[in-house]
């Protein structure tokens, strides 16, 4: 379970603690069946809650690779971004396409994720992002793999920072001949 789904977990099990809450203090002095109307209900809602957050992250879209790994086609998420998942070292990375990002740059969790030693980096370089200067760890990932394309000792950092989601920025996008948007779509063709 990643960290945004234990935090929408906590979010919704601290609302029904609430609403239940306040529903006990209206209805006390009611008796059980009230209790049980209330608990039934309570249930219901949070069920309801939980399987539309689950569908709704069960249908976001993702990418499609295409001719053998030759095009790639991103459909823009929710929010307008466009998030595609790559094989870092054989393990899934979500990523975040970032045109205003210069390298590929690797949240703290993904790059323990990936097997890279935190311990051992050395956060000498800096950044700018929207929220200040961070440091930054340059690494190189041994094995990027997006759909068939495998791509080998590709350059990075790690952000020294609270960054949620890795970014990929311009040093990989350059590796592709074409990057075009289709309306929603961010295309990338070799």
């Amino acid at each position: 379970m990643s960290g945004d789904e234990v935090a929408r977990l906590a979010f919704y099990g601290l609302l029904l603690v609430v609403i239940g809450g306040a529903m006990l203090v209206e209805l006390s002095g009611r008796g059980g069946r009230a209790l049980r109307q209330l608990f039934l209900w309570g249930v219901v809602i949070a069920g309801l809650a939980l399987g539309y957050d689950w569908w709704q992250g069960a249908n976001a879209p993702r990418q499609q690779v295409l001719e053998g790994g030759a095009r790639i086609e991103i459909p823009a998420g929710p929010g307008g971004h466009f998030h595609l998942e790559a094989l870092l070292n054989g393990t899934p990375v979500d990523f975040i396409v970032d045109t205003g990002a210069t390298t590929v740059a690797l949240s703290r969790s993904d790059a323990e994720a990936i097997g890279l030693d935190l311990g051992r980096l050395r956060f000498s370089g800096q950044a700018v992002t929207a929220n200040g200067r961070v440091g930054t760890a340059p690494v190189t990932i041994a094995d990027f793999a997006l759909g068939d394309a495998l791509d080998r000792n590709v350059p990075a950092v790690v952000i020294d920072s609270e960054l949620q989601d890795s970014l990929l920025g311009m040093s990989y996008l350059r590796r592709f001949a074409r990057v075009s948007f289709e309306g929603d779509l961010l295309v990338l063709e070799r």
